[in-house]
């Protein structure tokens, strides 16, 4: 019965199943309390349908705000194509276009659970793959985004773990195809989500440097895959270069994130007293000027309001910062103010699970090392032995796993946060909580063996 129980728990299609179980449960639920000429047209209100409207009536990859505003770069092309042969099949603002955009999202999300059970599996066995798998599949973040946002966020959560898998079965291959195809997989993650590009230098470093002293052409397979990265965002780029005649090479939006996050609004002290953002306002200012000159213009705001407030600026990251883990500047006081218990839940997981990514990181660099020296106690194991297993412990997945909750955020602690923006990160913040805890575990029992020892009876 045991081993039943525990081969239904760790079964990876159980977990799909129950993934793709709860999320469709919640979009039906929501589904169903919205009236269908609603869900045909407001999901698709933003940048993402914008763009998608624009594709699949004929008039390319443009017209940002639904205005005739020509070519844009405002975002990355794969996700707007998607939805807008979604359009092309379904229809133009129906209800089964949304429903389509949902099932599509809803597929990504749970499939996520496969590469970040793997990557479990390879880093702590199959206790720590499945428990991360089981905690992405019940994630209310996860759940409640597929079908709250028509955007690219369950696809790069999905691309951010495979990276993580893809990195961490790279670093012990030697095949020149497995770098190319690494190379192909962050190309089609760049012309998605170019935020994940943040991660590329550490993670591609990364499998190069772990073979550096026993094959230096790992560095020349590096080389490979960047440039096949590369090559694959190229046509883009070009294309960009010739509507606009300038080097742009995955989105323009950069200023405009920029300025939305730095600017007057901010300060009590401004002459214009501005304290509302619109949307008709831009839309309008973006009409005016074009594309190239309204970045060039929100460039210049943005890094004039940040060298003029340095001491604002710090607080400003520090609210982001709070922001991009919780989902909101003031979680306590939300957390308060809010009579949904599903809003209450992704506030008290956001923090558990931020808190355990944090957590994870270090338990697993420190237990490593405590575990290795007390397997060279235990067993006698030379002194260059043991400081081998530490090292190759480190090596293994540590750096990997750490870049992702502290590297990737810092663009947005600069710019502006939101919930959405931290989700292509959360199955790897999922799989480090989960593989802290493990860490926590095996060295409390360690402790707890160690303890029965040393108080056994001697006579």
């Amino acid at each position: 019965m045991k081993r039943t129980i525990q081969k239904i728990a760790t079964s990876l299609v159980l977990v799909v199943i129950a993934a793709l179980g709860a999320r469709i449960a919640f979009a039906w639920d929501q589904a169903r309390k919205i009236q269908s000429d609603v869900l045909g047209n407001v999901p698709f209100q933003n940048e993402t349908g914008n763009i998608a409207y624009a594709l699949a009536e004929g008039k390319g990859f443009s017209n940002v705000f639904r205005t005739e505003t020509g070519p844009t770069a405002w975002l990355a092309p794969v996700y707007p194509a998607l939805v807008a042969a979604t359009f092309r099949i379904c229809g133009i603002f129906t209800e089964r276009a949304f429903f389509t955009c949902v099932g599509l999202n809803i597929f990504f999300s749970s499939a996520a659970c496969v590469p970040i059970f793997f990557a479990g599996k390879r880093i702590g066995g199959l206790g720590v793959a499945s428990g991360a798998a089981w905690l992405w599949a019940v994630f209310p973040n996860a759940i409640l985004l597929p079908f709250e946002w028509i955007w690219d966020t369950s696809l790069a959560a999905f691309l951010a773990a495979a990276l993580l898998w893809a990195t961490l079965e790279l670093g012990e291959s030697e095949r020149i195809g497995d770098w190319c195809a690494y190379g192909l997989l962050w190309g089609l993650a760049l012309m998605t989500n170019p935020a994940l590009g943040t991660l590329l230098p550490f993670l591609l470093g990364w499998a190069a440097f772990r073979g550096r002293k026993e094959n230096r052409a790992r560095w020349k397979r590096a080389g490979v895959a960047a440039g096949v990265a590369m090559l694959c965002c190229v046509p883009w780029t070009v294309r960009n270069y010739i509507a606009f005649h300038r080097f742009i090479p995955l989105r323009s939006n950069l200023p405009f994130e920029l300025w939305l996050g730095n600017n007057d609004i901010f300060d009590e002290h401004a002459r214009n007293g501005r304290r509302v953002i619109t949307r008709t306002e831009e839309t309008r200012r973006y009409t005016q000027v074009g594309e190239t000159a309204y970045m060039q213009e929100k460039w210049l705001l943005a890094t004039s309001f940040m060298e003029m407030h340095p001491g604002l600026e710090l607080r400003l990251t520090g609210r982001k910062f709070v922001d991009f883990w919780m989902g909101t500047e003031a979680p306590v006081k939300n957390f308060r103010e809010t009579d949904s218990w599903l809003i209450r839940a992704v506030l008290i997981v956001s923090f558990l699970t931020g808190i355990g990514a944090l957590f994870g990181v270090v338990a697993l660099w420190t237990g490593k090392k405590k575990i290795a020296q007390r397997h060279r106690e235990n067993r006698g194991d030379a002194e260059g032995d043991a400081e081998k297993q530490v090292k190759i412990a480190k090596g293994n997945w540590v750096f990997p796993l750490a870049v992702f909750p502290l590297i990737f955020p810092c663009l947005y602690y600069v710019t502006h946060a939101d919930l959405r923006y931290r989700h292509p990160i959360d199955p790897v913040v999922c799989l480090l909580t989960v593989a802290g805890v493990a860490a926590a575990l095996e060295l409390l029992g360690a402790k707890g063996n160690r303890g029965f020892v040393k108080g056994a009876p001697t006579g």
